[in-house]
């Protein structure tokens, strides 16, 4: 039941089902711990990277190598790791020992730890494509919103100095609604200025949410805007 259900959440059956079956032991259920998950976690690491780097090095030819990589590091984590592995239910297919389990479930570097291995024996058992076809829609969210900061700008930086030089007060910022479990939040949030407010803006964690609320109110004020090429060009206003 539970190789049917792999196949429906990861989009491949698997030729071998042992290279599926040994991905989800944890090694205090295994036999030792060369017949746990933790190699196959240390090939899929490497594969998950290899994939968003690939991604991102076709979608972005004008990033510098530092700004490939900071876009990397928000969208590769640990965190967003175990967080694609509760979305995809894989806690439920683990071998674990009972003991390993805290009152709030899992640590995440557990989950994190199988979805890493599932990547690695999807890469093992179907190659690349596998692995890729699995991955990427999975972090198309988070792709498009560390890819929509443009060179990884700091909006929020920006939208201070700009608010600043038009004398209207600092920014705050107000969270307008969250939906989604507690390891997989998105929030929406606003910029608040004196008595105005501006649109919200949805993002999968408060620091990308803010970051978005803050071009988007720099879009309303006219100061930033988007080109045809896909990125944000930013008019600086003039003293008032």
């Amino acid at each position: 039941a539970i190789l049917e259900e792999m196949a429906a959440v990861t989009g491949h059956r698997f030729r071998d089902p042992s290279l599926a079956a040994i991905a989800l032991v944890h090694s205090s259920a295994a036999d030792g711990r060369l017949n746990s998950n933790e190699r196959l976690e240390f090939l899929g690491d490497s594969v998950l990277g290899f994939i968003v780097c690939t991604h991102l090095f076709a979608e972005r030819p004008d990033f510098l190598e530092g700004e490939l990589t900071k876009v990397k590091s928000n969208i590769v984590s640990g965190r967003v790791c175990a967080e694609l592995a509760a979305e995809c239910g894989m806690e439920s297919w683990m071998r674990i020992d009972k003991g390993v389990r805290g009152p709030q479930g899992l640590p995440e570097s557990l989950l994190a730890g199988v979805f890493e291995a599932v990547v690695g024996a999807l890469y093992l058992d179907g190659g690349l494509e596998a692995a890729r076809a699995f991955v990427l829609p999975r972090l198309a969210l988070r792709i498009d919103s560390a890819l929509r900061l443009g060179h990884q700008q700091n909006f929020k930086q920006v939208l201070q100095q700009c608010l600043a030089q038009l004398e209207m007060g600092a920014p705050q910022y107000m969270v307008l609604d969250e939906q989604g479990p507690d390891h997989a939040k998105c929030f929406e949030i606003c910029v608040l200025t004196g008595a105005r407010r501006f649109a919200g803006a949805w993002g999968p964690s408060k620091k990308q949410s803010e970051q978005l609320a803050a071009l988007a109110a720099l879009k309303e004020l006219g100061i930033a805007a988007d080109t045809p090429e896909g990125e944000i060009h930013i008019t600086w206003p003039t003293k008032r």
